[in-house]
């Protein structure tokens, strides 16, 4: 696998992989869980949605419904980004709606060289032109969905030949030499193919670096509540991925274990939060609620003082371990009532949605498998859970 990146990738698109992405994202996980021990509190990473627009309307999108879509200003975005190199932490997730539907979104990443961007797309908008764009710039991974194939992906995406496109944008970002990943947020419908050799090998063979698996949750105006998994779906998938880790020349990502296969929320780790394209501090994507916005004072301070993240990071943990929104929607909704938190979904009815909701499993519904390939047991454990997904 080393030798195949070696290959394929970009010279600076690999230095600014090692350095700006490893060297300097370990030195930031580091002075995170320093300041923990401090009792100081700013998280590792940033998940950063840049807008609200989107060209496709999948199933479980929190953003699709909207009454308005929103777009931070080049000038939030900057703000966050400072503020956040202030504290020793330089990786970013840049999400949308579609961020490649951004107009200043290359500005943004060509200011600030001196970080990593893993770039969330559903990738038919990644063309040749944008590729070679990233590829100068060097400090951008593009993680691309892949939802399913032929019979599944436009289903799913609510768009027409989205099999085609994804994978001539995988084909596409590879060829350009760029540090590619390929997503899948897994749920019955595509799980099959999720667990297949056959898939994972294709994506070698294409020269993908990494896969990254996510588990189906229903949210946004169309949850489709019926595609998530049940408890033995997300125990075949953990026990498949342990294996896999071993079994396949491709870098195999989750976030929702430790290495000893104790499950984890990012969120109330606190190792990752997201600002909506509102500009709205949320826990995570999913959990759409917020006291708080980008700009009102610094993110530092936000972080420290907001009773809604730090008592929402005390209690969930009282009642799951798992994912909250999956496992006990109606507590979550009445939590963010008694906080008097705004409704960030930009739909308004987040908190009736919540109490209609039917509780699914989550990653905490299984006995904990442990790691067992010594290197994801390290980066698990000293580095990334996984990277802090956003679910």
């Amino acid at each position: 696998m080393i030798r195949r990146i070696l290959k394929n990738t970009d010279k600076k698109c690999l230095y600014k992989f090692v350095y700006n992405m490893g060297i300097k994202g370990a030195i930031g996980f580091s002075r995170f869980q320093k300041r923990l021990k401090k009792g100081e509190f700013f998280p590792a990473f940033h998940f950063i949605s840049v807008t609200d627009d989107c060209n496709l309307n999948c199933q479980g999108c929190w953003v699709i419904g909207k009454k308005k879509k929103n777009r931070l200003s080049p000038e939030q975005v900057d703000q966050i980004i400072k503020e956040t190199k202030a504290k020793g932490s330089y990786f970013f997730g840049i999400l949308g709606g579609e961020p490649l539907m951004y107009k200043p979104l290359i500005d943004v990443f060509r200011k600030h060289p001196d970080c990593y961007f893993q770039l969330f797309t559903n990738g038919t908008l990644l063309n040749p032109e944008i590729a070679e764009k990233l590829r100068k710039l060097g400090n951008v991974t593009p993680l691309i969905s892949f939802e399913g194939d032929e019979n599944i992906a436009d289903t799913r995406r609510g768009g027409s030949g989205v099999f085609r496109k994804t994978n001539e944008a995988i084909e596409t970002a590879v060829g350009a030499g760029l540090i590619t990943g390929v997503a899948m947020s897994v749920c019955k419908s595509n799980i099959d193919l999720a667990l297949s050799p056959e898939f994972i090998n294709g994506l070698i063979d294409k020269g993908v670096v990494y896969l990254w698996y996510y588990i189906y949750r229903p949210v946004g105006e169309n949850p489709t509540v019926e595609l998530a998994l049940s408890s033995d779906e997300i125990l075949k998938l953990r026990k498949f991925m342990v294996e896999a880790r071993s079994k396949f020349d491709i870098v195999i990502i989750d976030a929702y274990w430790d290495e000893d296969g104790n499950p984890l929320c990012p969120a109330v780790t606190g190792l990752s939060h997201h600002i909506n394209a509102s500009g709205y501090i949320e826990p995570c994507p999913v959990i759409q609620f917020a006291n708080e916005k980008v700009g009102e004072k610094p993110l530092s301070e936000i972080y420290q003082n907001s009773i809604f993240l730090n008592e929402l990071k005390q209690q969930i943990p009282e009642k799951t371990k798992g994912c909250i929104i999956m496992e006990d929607p109606v507590w979550l909704a009445e939590f963010a009532k008694s906080h008097l938190a705004t409704d960030t979904s930009g739909r308004g009815n987040e908190i009736k949605r919540l109490k209609a909701m039917p509780q699914v499993p989550s990653h905490s519904s299984i006995p904990a498998i442990p790691e067992t390939n010594r290197w994801y047991r390290f980066a698990k454990k000293k580095a990334f859970f996984g990277m802090g997904a956003y679910g």
